[in-house]
């Protein structure tokens, strides 16, 4: 059932929500947090922590991949970034972090800067590297995972699989099962999973219809929403926005009709974007998410490649870069970030422990008995 809200004469509208605009109502029972179990498993691969590393050259590199996957989480390397283009990658990142320009805010840009990113993510992707890149995560022993955009996965995908990765995500602002082009063939997203041997997420999804046509693909997992969250003005370039709560309770539903209608076949709902605080993660899981891909929440550590910077693929576009490089800072090393202990108040380190504490206070004992808490609609207030 939607409610539609008439904008003017000629346009009607959903009202939708984001993550801001709802909050946790705890219920008759409470746990013990160490009770409570955070654990998460997509396809063969099992996961202490529902937590997923953005392919973000700011976030992800195969160090800060190897550390998360220790750490029980899941770090995706993007294998269109910095370390696929630059045998050493270093002196870039230094650069990147030097440039002028501070877009802390998210409402300052400096077009010098935009234009420096895009002159160094012009140099071309080397295969080889993708391969080294993706070996030196397998020989640490964690779970290898890489990324690639649509439009680059017909050209690389089959030296990713060649390098032994075991989780493939397809990654772009806005993923459809059928993208219509008159200039060079599409991806076919459902005869392309088919024919892989290793499972596959893909998004951004941000609603029922194209969430449940990316299911019928075969995908074993969704993006919800649209990633870069606060790096990313799609909004201002585009005009296009999804609110993350109603956005995550929509794929949700489309999970739940998709494994009636594929006779059990379960497909996780990951949300993906703007996810800033262990508050955001806790609401995105209560939405209906099964796990959370997080960026500037992981920049913040001090392992993170980005130096405290943050920025996105969106951010170089080569003709329509629609994200900044935002000023994050650091809050300390990645295994307080996740795991405390804590000595912030704003929900910027200890992530699990808050996601174990707020599950624990409203009485659920793992994460899929967490998506069943109940919410309400509590606009946030600013002071």
């Amino acid at each position: 059932m939607t409610y539609e809200i008439e904008i003017g004469r000629g346009k009607r509208g959903v009202r939708a929500y984001s993550l801001d605009d709802v909050a946790i109502a705890p219920n008759r029972r409470t746990r013990d947090p160490q009770d409570v179990s955070v654990t998460w498993q997509i396809d063969a691969y099992q996961f202490a922590t529902p937590i997923i590393g953005a392919p973000m050259d700011s976030v992800m590199s195969p160090q800060t991949a190897i550390a998360l996957g220790r750490l029980g989480g899941l770090g995706v390397l993007n294998l269109e970034g910095l370390w696929t283009r630059y045998e050493d990658p270093a002196p870039v990142l230094a650069e990147i972090a030097a440039l002028e320009g501070d877009t802390t805010s998210g409402k300052h840009f400096n077009p010098a800067v935009t234009r420096r990113l895009q002159e160094l993510y012009s140099a071309p992707i080397q295969p080889e590297l993708i391969t080294s890149r993706l070996a030196e995560i397998r020989e640490a022993g964690v779970t290898v995972a890489g990324s690639l955009t649509p439009q680059r996965t017909q050209e690389h995908y089959r030296t990713v699989l060649a390098a032994g990765v075991d989780i493939f995500v397809i990654r772009g602002t806005t993923v459809s099962a059928e993208h219509v082009s008159k200039s060079q063939e599409p991806l076919n997203l459902k005869q392309f999973i088919y024919e892989l041997d290793v499972p596959v997420i893909v998004g951004g999804a941000a609603g029922y219809t194209p969430a449940l046509h990316l299911m019928r693909t075969g995908a074993a997992g969704v993006l919800v929403g649209f990633g870069g969250g606060a790096t990313g003005t799609t909004r201002r370039a585009l005009g296009i926005h999804a609110p993350l709560a109603t956005a995550i309770s929509d794929v949700a539903a489309a999970r739940r009709d998709y494994l009636d209608e594929s006779g059990g076949r379960y497909v996780h709902v990951i949300a993906d974007g703007g996810l800033g605080t262990s508050g955001d993660v806790v609401k995105a899981i209560a939405m209906g998410a099964d796990a959370v891909m997080l960026g500037s929440a992981l920049a913040r550590a001090e392992e993170s490649p980005g130096q405290g910077w943050h920025w996105g693929m969106e951010a170089h576009h080569d003709t329509d870069p629609r994200g900044d490089r935002v000023r994050v800072g650091t809050v300390g090393p990645l295994e307080q970030v996740l795991f405390g202990p804590s000595h912030h108040t704003n929900g910027t380190s200890n992530l699990i422990g808050a996601l174990r504490r707020s599950m624990a206070t409203t009485g659920y004992s793992d994460l899929k008995e967490f998506q069943r808490v109940d919410v309400v609609i509590s606009p946030y207030q600013a002071g």
